[in-house]
């Protein structure tokens, strides 16, 4: 297969995410970049956000499918603020014409407020249900409780979300089981089922907290067990959707579709400068206090090489796998030629299969996926 010279990037954007930072409480497993609320705090925030929406759109050149508003915990915002914050994002960069997802919380959730957000143009709920066992719930630190996050789910169902309920598993303790068959019976459309990971710096660290791999894995392979005889199927290692109800927003990250990200700690892909032959640069935005000083993540380009190894990481989640023909096609890298001796070495392994153009992880290749990838790293040197 012989490569295009020229390569073909995103130059338009289709894809936002919005960071919220603020929580009502750190849960002890959480890594990601959250605080607590303090006076003026939020207002100096939405302040930002707007500033930083008016810079993104004078940037690019920006017609959005998708908009996802995550945390932290967007719903934990007043009504106000929330409103404030959707309506500088349209204002600046307009909306999703496909689909717009908000984070919530179970305890945030209530009618008058689930209205609210479907009249601003929400139209995923991405819950954080993590079980319907309240101990462990208790366990996790979380601030609802079982019934709180049944109610949550039905409510939100009833204001015509698409609602997806998320999922830790290989809790001590937990009954995965009848919480995944609970998660099914209240109506949710996609499950997202994350292993309980213990990272570094977190409250669990702290305090010793493990995860015994034989849990991990044996809720790894059971989740897929449940769901898939529930009707879900498993289209990225750690996401299950009934037929149509995948998130569009996030298969564009796996897809490798440039992105924007705005609000502090937020990461995007953009379109890289014409003519310096890069395919994107890659910025995390600074945490909040840099942040709010008008302080930008340093812009880091993506060549074309880099972009096939980040394309191969996150399609290789997918169960529908990465096309190398296309991928080349995007990329100018012959990428089945540059590979051929890793893929094969995998493929020997039963943790890759190729099919035509089609690569794909094997059930087996999910579970070490981070060390096939670094197969192909090692082969750039």
């Amino acid at each position: 297969m012989t490569a295009p010279a020229a390569p073909l990037p995103d130059q338009v954007v289709r894809h936002l995410y919005v960071h919220v930072p603020f929580c009502p409480s750190i849960c002890p497993y959480c890594d990601f970049h959250v605080l607590t609320r303090r006076a003026g705090m939020v207002e100096a925030y939405l302040a930002r956000l707007e500033q930083e929406a008016a810079e993104l759109a004078g940037q690019y050149d920006v017609q959005l499918n998708t908009v996802y508003v995550g945390g932290g915990t967007p719903s934990f915002l007043r009504d106000a603020e929330i409103t404030q914050l959707a309506r500088s994002v349209q204002r600046h960069l307009g909306w999703g014409g496909v689909e717009n997802t908000l984070e919530i919380n179970p305890g945030t959730v209530n009618a008058d407020r689930a209205a609210l957000w479907r009249d601003l143009g929400f139209t995923r709920a991405s819950v954080g249900v993590q079980s319907l066992h309240d101990p462990t719930l208790k366990f996790l630190g979380r601030t609802h409780d079982a019934q709180q996050a049944r109610r949550a789910v039905q409510t939100l169902t009833a204001a015509d979300f698409r609602v997806s309920g998320d999922l830790i598993t290989a809790v001590p303790g937990q009954p995965l089981e009848a919480d995944i068959h609970g998660l099914v019976d209240l109506g949710v459309g996609h499950v997202s089922a994350y292993t309980l990971t213990i990272e570094p710096g977190t409250e669990f660290a702290r305090r010793g907290v493990t995860v015994q791999e034989d849990d991990e894995r044996a809720g790894f392979e059971r989740t897929e067990e449940l769901l898939s005889a529930q009707g879900f199927t498993r289209y990225e290692i750690s996401n299950y959707a009934l037929p149509g109800q995948e998130s569009r927003h996030n298969l564009a990250y796996w897809h490798g579709r440039t992105y924007l990200g705005l609000g502090p700690g937020a990461a995007g892909h953009y379109p890289a400068p014409a003519g310096r032959g890069l395919l994107t640069t890659r910025r995390t935005n600074p945490h909040l206090h840099d942040w709010l000083t008008g302080a930008a993540g340093e812009a880091l380009p993506v060549d074309a090489v880099e972009y096939v190894t980040d394309a191969l990481f996150m399609g290789l989640r997918l169960r529908e796998g990465v096309d190398l023909r296309a991928l080349s096609v995007r990329s100018g890298v012959d990428v089945a030629a540059r590979y051929a001796a890793v893929i094969e070495r995998n493929v020997r392994r039963g943790l890759l299969t190729l099919h035509g153009a089609q690569l794909r992880a094997t059930p087996d290749g999910w579970w070490v996926l981070n060390r096939v990838v670094a197969e192909f790293l090692d082969e750039d040197g």
